[in-house]
């Protein structure tokens, strides 16, 4: 299969080495004055993979287009419906296009499929890659489960179909809305795990995989999906990737946040909380540990963080009893 991918940072670095090293006809696309793409470039490496001489590597948008038949997307969530502007530019309607990105546009709070489908991309031809597993892992052998899921149920077939080995074995997805919606959640909860790890509090992160799960749960099923999904791998799946690894960006961003140092690198699950809220509100769900997330990353207190973490977390726990399945 001709496959581009766009965006060369640490996870479409990854997805470039990973098919090409699985028979993929591979591109590999960066914008050239973009760091990730000046590395690769400069070295034929980053600190993650070693670029592959079979991909080709390019900063050239149309001639990365071009050659596919499938367009792998790999960037910030935020700026995929500007970057859509662009690749829409030129014909693709014969484009097979796969999301592998977790996030919730934060102006529109869309699914990012949603963002294809009012650029002009049919919902047939657009499909998701989400799951658990770091790169660290899997460039080290060390196999993982993921799942591919789209509205078209043959382009998810075929897609999981092709792309699995014995390194990543790949699920169909059942529920486009689930998965997406619990892909994209699973980072706010792993700012929630950096809290804690940073504030001494590990030992409430098994009650935080199990209370998140169910208020994302509440979410997908007011908004169509099933709410059976957020037990799935997209979202509890990708929990030990997320609220226990050292790799994790979204961890790191939370334990570093209480300790009032900063992270330099991108933490998704910041501008998810807030897109997160929006949907809370807009569907009268209730979300505790999105708006809890939420508070602490935009608030304009000068507290101190750790103040900030243990009045919230003192907050949560002083809320009315209540079943533990209410929806």
């Amino acid at each position: 299969m001709k496959i581009s991918v766009l965006g060369c940072g640490r996870w479409g670095s990854f997805i470039a080495w990973y098919l090409c090293n699985h028979g993929h006809d591979v591109y590999s696309w960066g914008p050239e004055d973009d760091y990730s793409y000046k590395v690769l470039k400069e070295t034929g490496k980053n600190e993650y993979v070693a670029l592959d001489k079979r991909i080709h590597l390019t900063c050239d948008l149309e001639e990365a287009v071009s050659h596919a038949e499938t367009i792998i997307i790999s960037i910030s969530s935020q700026g995929l419906r500007g970057f859509m502007k662009r690749i829409t530019a030129y014909d693709v309607s014969d484009k097979n296009f796969v999301l592998c990105m977790k996030g919730i546009e934060v102006d529109t709070g869309c699914r990012l499929s949603e963002v294809l489908t009012q650029s002009g991309i049919s919902s047939e031809r657009i499909a998701v890659w989400v799951g658990p597993g770091h790169i660290q892992a899997f460039t080290a052998g060390i196999p993982n489960c993921m799942v591919i899921d789209s509205a078209n149920p043959a382009l998810k077939k075929k897609l999981a179909d092709e792309f699995k080995s014995d390194l990543i074995r790949f699920y169909y997805g059942e529920d486009l809305i689930g998965t997406e919606l619990g892909a994209a959640a699973k980072n706010v909860m792993g700012i929630v795990a950096g809290v804690l790890d940073g504030c001494g509090y590990a030992s409430l992160k098994g009650s935080l995989m199990s209370r998140g799960a169910r208020e994302v749960a509440r979410l997908i099923k007011a908004m169509g999906g099933n709410e059976l999904s957020a037990y799935g791998l997209a979202h509890l799946g990708d929990y030990e990737a997320t609220l226990f690894s050292e790799f994790s960006h979204n961890r790191m961003y939370g334990e570093m946040l209480v300790k009032d140092e900063k992270f330099g690198k991108l933490a998704e699950g910041v501008a998810t909380a807030a897109a997160m809220k929006k949907l809370g509100e807009k569907y009268g769900v209730e979300l505790p540990l999105t708006n809890a997330v939420y508070e602490i990353c935009y608030s304009e207190s000068a507290e101190p963080y750790r103040e900030r973490c243990d009045k919230m977390l003192a907050k949560m726990f002083a809320r009315d009893t209540k079943s533990e399945f209410y929806s």
